[in-house]
């Protein structure tokens, strides 16, 4: 199916501004599973004779609820940390065997699967998640943990990011449809953390670099969204510089929003992306915009770029390069960025403890979201900058709630788009999948787990 413009009138959402529910969304809550659509989550059935590991995973289950600030509801029990407490996040385990065998079989990844599968559920998922998020250092006794690499699944060759396997992982996430991203993103089509009205405050830096956080002052609406997303644009092109005759490079075009401003200011752009589908919509936005004589968009692998650039931006796109290839991305923009340029480079970071800890896991998000994708922390970014390229991190700014709040909004708009994305083609697996995933990464930022940065790089000046 061909793109469409995005429906610029949201979904309203649920009465009294209260968390979107199972009945709100209309999601199947005992989904149909087509085992040739998802044949693990089918499988997954077929193993529940795996009664040790199932036993197992619920010992370390109940063990670490009885901690947490939660309800589960299991059968006629209630257990967690908050199990008289009406107000705490609840987590409804309907089918419990099929849930423990999940978690028993693939640990997180059966965490996901069986909420996709039906097995569970929660009238607040985000706020379920956030708990779970903010202690997942240690919901698995220390001892098990030194048995990590012996369990956890380790991530497929097949899905490094190398100069054969990139598009592939790509186009399995950013080629869905563009109709499907237009279900639930606003008129920009801007599939990155939007940057509210916020509160300041100067930050901890990891290299001497100037650094900011920023808060969002209320809880935004809908209306809020499109500024929000161009102001993220607009700071980022001001960080590195952008303006009438700059000379541009962009390193994962999305659908064109960004090209479209730099070009708005008079810089020339030259744009990659290996997602077809986003370089057939960016195209016609750029020209329905005036501004193909200023914007070249191209399907090519950053590696493969040439040419000098005054300025190169990147989007939310290093976190699918892979941190075997973190250095050669810096090695390359080294490499076409003319002297004086500046480097300005937004990206979701993670606790570097945690980063080194799950380097080599391939977890939910790997497996049906993003294959090949893995977030960096600060400090190896400012590592693999400084040992792989003459860049040097000298500002900073952080701002992990407000993508919190630009997720909640996307969900929103999501569950309220149900019918749309079932004409499209999905079914009840993927909107339970697809809602988890938001909601999933939701919880990420709002336990802090998870932030959102834009970080400026300039060469070092020599002595």
């Amino acid at each position: 199916m061909g793109p469409q413009a995005p429906d610029p009138t949201p979904s309203p959402p649920p009465p009294g501004g209260r968390p979107v529910t199972t009945a709100d969304l209309r999601l199947a809550p005992r989904p149909s599973i087509d085992p040739r659509r998802w044949p693990d989550l089918a499988a997954s059935r077929r193993r529940a004779r795996r009664r040790v590991e199932a036993k197992v995973a619920e010992q370390i289950f109940r063990a670490a609820v009885r901690r947490l600030a939660v309800r589960v509801e299991l059968g006629d029990t209630v257990l967690g940390g908050a199990a008289t407490d009406p107000d705490a996040p609840v987590m409804q385990i309907a089918r419990p065997d099929a849930f423990f065998a999940a978690v028993g079989a693939s640990g997180l990844i059966g965490f996901g699967e069986s909420y996709m599968a039906g097995d569970w559920d929660s009238p607040d998922l985000a706020s379920l998640l956030e708990v779970f998020a903010a202690q997942v250092a240690t919901l698995v006794p220390a001892p098990l943990q030194r048995l990590r690499a012996f369990y956890v699944a380790k991530n497929p060759r097949a899905e490094r990011n190398s100069t054969r396997n990139t598009r592939n992982n790509i186009a399995r996430h950013y080629d869905l449809s563009n109709d499907l991203f237009a279900s639930f993103l606003d008129e920009t089509m801007s599939y990155s953390a939007a940057l509210f009205e916020g509160e300041t405050s100067p930050g901890a830096s990891v290299a001497d670099e100037q650094t900011t956080v920023c808060r969002p002052v209320t809880r935004p609406g809908w209306a809020d969204l499109v500024p929000a997303q161009q102001r993220k644009v607009d700071r980022i092109l001001d960080a590195a510089g952008v303006g009438e005759g700059t000379r541009v490079l962009e390193i994962g075009t999305g659908w064109g929003e960004l090209a479209i401003r730099a070009a708005g200011r008079g810089a020339t752009v030259r744009s990659v992306t290996l997602s077809s589908e986003q370089l057939e919509l960016a195209r016609q936005r750029v020209a329905d915009a005036g501004l193909s004589d200023r914007v070249q968009i191209d399907l090519l692998d950053y590696r493969a770029v040439e040419g000098q650039y005054d300025a190169v931006v990147s989007v939310e796109m290093i976190e699918a390069v892979g941190h075997q290839y973190w250095g050669e991305y810096f090695r390359t923009i080294d490499r076409v960025l003319a002297p004086g340029g500046a480097v300005a480079i937004q990206a979701i970071t993670m606790p570097h403890d945690r980063m080194l800890a799950t380097r080599n896991t391939y977890t939910w998000i790997n497996k049906y979201i993003f294959p090949g994708g893995f977030l960096p922390s600060t400090e190896a970014l400012e590592e693999r900058s400084r040992t792989h390229s003459g860049l040097r991190l000298t500002e900073r700014l952080s701002f992990g709630q407000h993508y919190a709040q630009t997720l909640r909004l996307w969900d929103e708009r999501f569950v309220g788009s149900l019918e749309r994305v079932r004409e499209l083609g999905f079914d009840e697996v993927f909107d339970r999948m697809w809602h988890f995933y938001l909601e999933y990464s939701q919880a990420g930022f709002r336990s802090g787990y998870l932030d959102v940065q834009q970080l400026v790089f300039r060469r070092e000046v020599q002595a």
